[in-house]
């Protein structure tokens, strides 16, 4: 069987520079930098992210890709400074709000956020768990300390009777 890893961001870095270099797309340093930290250690991402960011360049900016303009134009996609999207986010407050933190069921978050369980465990949970902001249990799944704190709420969760912290 095979596993796949994720990609570290020198690696990342270096196959969005090679990107925009095959599409002609201006940026600097910094610009590729911001679309690699984001890009969720996926080099698919990442080629997507640089596409969108370069369209916002062309329309919103002189047409180069800097830090800011990569940025505010991920930013505006609803990709956040870690690279979660409005899925991830959804996921995390659905289990924190809806379900007390966990654990809940993979079917559950699925029928509350309106997307396939399959999508959600393909996708979603790989980086969300490789970011430590997702536990599976065998009771469910379960929003860790980390994802309260990156989505700014407070971690009022006691542990089970007879766990050492």
């Amino acid at each position: 069987m095979y596993r796949l890893d994720f990609y570290d961001r020198a690696s990342l870095e270096k196959i969005t520079e090679r990107s925009a270099r095959i599409l002609q797309v201006k940026a600097d340093e910094e610009g590729l930098k911001e679309i690699a930290r984001r890009a969720r250690g996926t080099p698919r991402v990442a080629n997507r992210l640089l596409k969108r960011v370069r369209d916002y360049a062309q329309v919103k900016a002189d047409g180069t890709i800097t830090q800011e303009v990569a940025k505010t134009a991920l930013s505006q996609l609803g990709v956040d400074p870690i690279g979660l999207d409005e899925i991830d986010h959804k996921v995390l407050h659905t289990i924190i709000e809806k379900f007390n933190g966990g654990p809940v069921g993979l079917d559950t978050i699925a029928a509350s956020i309106s997307e396939e369980a399959e999508t959600i465990t393909d996708v979603y949970e790989p980086y969300l768990m490789q970011l430590g902001f997702l536990e599976r249990t065998p009771r469910g799944r379960m929003a860790t300390r980390l994802a309260y704190e990156h989505l700014g709420l407070p971690y009022n969760k006691k542990p089970p009777q007879g766990t050492l912290l």
